[in-house]
């Protein structure tokens, strides 16, 4: 194993890496909104919309991440949706992040006691309230795990954002490795950097849950 080819490429895989972070959390932070915005669609609009929304939840369910990104980057100027690489990218986890983050939210919701909701509206409260003082700090007490879950997952999905050229760490490494041929090394730090990366969010989300309950046990005691 020759490590002497990492000083002429690491302040490439170092940007790589940049990219993928930057990537992950923007398609998180905004699938997760996305996702929210349809579970509470789901539980609040007519049944007709939520027959639309659930036939969006199952096409992109049903489909390879890879195959909506192919879609988006090269079908979209077919309708006059001309993307640069890197906010295809972004867009393309935010539609594929948002179906399962849906999914975690509507099943936090109906985690939330009944009773609770019920007594809020015979005490007159407004749905809105309902929503922003009961449902939502209730449900995302109980989705937070599968929250982290899930954003951990999305972490390895930015790799398949190298095949529409974004400039993400598996993009450089994969340059890294066809002009020095040292697939080892090259993959190697690939792992390493996931690694880091994944072991961090797993830490922020266990602290962050157990900062979550700890309030949440204070208040009603």
């Amino acid at each position: 194993m020759d490590f002497a080819i990492f000083e002429q490429y690491g302040p490439s895989l170092l940007r790589g890496f940049g990219v993928t972070v930057l990537c992950w959390l923007l398609g998180t932070v905004f699938g997760m909104a996305l996702g929210l915005v349809i579970a509470l669609i789901q539980r609040y609009a007519p049944r007709w919309v939520g027959w639309i929304i659930q036939i969006y939840i199952e096409v992109i369910r049903g489909t390879p991440f890879l195959v909506q990104l192919f879609v988006l980057y090269y079908g979209g100027p077919l309708i006059g949706l001309r993307l640069d690489a890197l906010p295809a990218g972004l867009l393309g986890l935010t539609i594929y992040g948002s179906p399962y983050f849906a999914e975690i939210f509507r099943s936090g919701f109906r985690a939330v006691p009944h009773g609770q909701i019920e007594a809020a509206r015979a005490i007159g409260m407004a749905e809105p309230a309902i929503i922003r003082r009961i449902l939502l700090p209730l449900g995302l007490v109980s989705s937070l795990p599968a929250l982290v879950n899930f954003s951990i997952i999305l972490t390895k999905e930015t790799v398949i954002l190298s095949i529409i050229t974004v400039p993400e760490l598996m993009y450089q490494v994969s340059r890294m490795s066809t002009e020095t041929f040292r697939y080892l090394e090259a993959n190697l730090v690939l792992a390493l950097f996931f690694w880091a990366l994944v072991e961090t969010i797993s830490r922020i989300g266990h602290r962050l849950e157990a900062r979550v309950t700890k309030h949440l046990i204070e208040e009603r005691t």
